[in-house]
């Protein structure tokens, strides 16, 4: 019978031991800086506030700026390259703006920039100073929302901060830079960032196409795509006829039309039968064929977002508005808060609304017998197709008139 071997320890020289000893130790001294180092660079939570939406999901929140006592009306805003205030709020607070040579680009036009410099927001417990805002007239988004717009918060803002948009509570959280935790259930986009956030994303309908977009939360649409592009890519049904419409933005109003995509892919999410606007780019705001248009807040509001502008993450959670049907109502009907009145500011040609009698300047009384005058709960009523609905209205000549209208579908 053979002796069993017995094994011992192996017995290191004792320098070797020593050196081993010391590279172990080092290893647990640098996991432990490391460690302290993620946590001292942990981003910090350091304001809470709470939004408003507007239609189309665009969000309003209410700051302040420092040495002014006013609290004022800001559109977050993806889309804007810096940060800016309304030109009648200067006034109305007495706030002398300097002319500069640079120039400003929106849907509606080009404007040349003014300045306030050097003021800060106060938002909620968070103030942030030394801010450059520029200054434009905000008149016609004070009147598409009926309800003062003082300003709009973009990328100089973003860019100092790690941002939580919760729709699910209708909350904003600000947090500094550094490291933070993304929840579970979610995707990580990785759009270019050069003032505005660029992300990729895929269109279908008689056939497929993949193309680059702005991330613009300050949209009230879901998508808007340049004309050329469509004329480009061939991507729409020629058998199907687009509508004409409106859009407001920056300079004002101007002409598009309206159509559905059969899908819309956006990372791993997909969106069928999407509502589109369709415009001639006249001032390449969407520097095309670098971009195809914009993705607008009727789409992004679907899901509790993190703005990572240092890391270029931007990290997308579907919320329970995920599922929430479309608007593919259409009446042709234009609805503007106008000097205490909701007045009628367009009427397409041959919509449901110049078919029902509407006119320019009619004043908008009530809808089904409500007469609130809630503009944003009026525009909710014309949103249900197939419904009819009757709208009274006041007219120069001192008539009442009671109109019928039928709000079609675009679809």
């Amino acid at each position: 019978m053979k002796a069993a071997k017995l094994r011992y320890p192996v017995c290191l020289h004792p320098a070797v031991h020593k050196i081993l000893c010391g590279f172990f130790l080092a290893l647990v001294s640098f996991g432990g800086i490391r460690a302290q180092k993620q946590i001292n660079n942990r981003a910090q939570l350091l304001t809470q506030v709470p939004f408003t939406t507007f239609t189309g999901g665009v969000v309003v929140v209410r700051a302040q700026l420092a040495g002014y006592p006013d609290t004022l009306n800001f559109i977050m805003d993806t889309g804007s390259g810096g940060i800016s205030l309304d030109s009648t709020t200067c006034i109305r607070m007495k706030i002398t703006p300097v002319l500069t040579d640079k120039m400003i680009m929106g849907v509606g036009g080009i404007r040349q920039l003014r300045y306030v410099n050097n003021l800060s927001l106060i938002m909620g417990n968070l103030r942030t100073d030394s801010l450059n805002f520029h200054v434009s007239d905000y008149d016609i988004l004070s009147s598409v929302y009926g309800d003062r717009i003082d300003g709009i918060i973009g990328y100089s803002f973003y860019s100092r901060y790690i941002l939580k948009i919760d729709y699910d509570s209708n909350q904003i959280y600000v947090y500094s830079k550094g490291n933070i935790k993304y929840p579970k259930g979610g995707f990580m986009l990785k759009p270019a960032v050069i003032n505005l956030p660029v992300q990729g994303a895929m269109l279908r309908d008689i056939r497929v196409v993949d193309a680059r977009f702005y991330f613009d939360t300050g949209a009230g649409l879901c998508l808007l795509l340049n004309s050329d592009f469509i004329r480009d890519s061939s991507i729409l049904n020629p058998e199907k006829k687009p509508l004409p419409a409106q859009a407001q933005g920056l300079g004002g109003k101007a002409n598009m039309q309206v159509t559905t995509l059969k899908e819309f892919k956006l990372g791993p999410y997909r969106f069928h039968n999407i509502p589109t606007y369709i415009f001639d780019d006249e001032y390449n705001i969407t520097s095309y064929p670098y971009l195809a248009g914009l993705i607008g807040n009727d789409v992004l509001r679907r899901f509790n977002i993190i703005l990572n502008y240092e890391k270029r993450i931007f990290y997308l959670t579907p919320n329970t508005h995920f599922r929430d049907p479309f608007d593919y109502s259409y009446t042709g009907l234009g609805l503007y808060w106008i000097e205490g009145q909701i007045r009628v500011g367009d009427v397409m040609k041959d919509s449901p609304a110049e078919k029902a009698g509407f006119k320019v300047d009619d004043i908008v009384l009530g809808i089904n017998n409500n007469l609130s005058q809630n503009l944003q709960l009026y525009k909710s009523m014309l949103q249900n197709t197939g419904d009819r609905v009757k709208v009274l209205v006041s007219r120069s000549d001192t008539s009442r008139v009671e109109l019928s209208l039928k709000v079609k579908s675009i679809l």
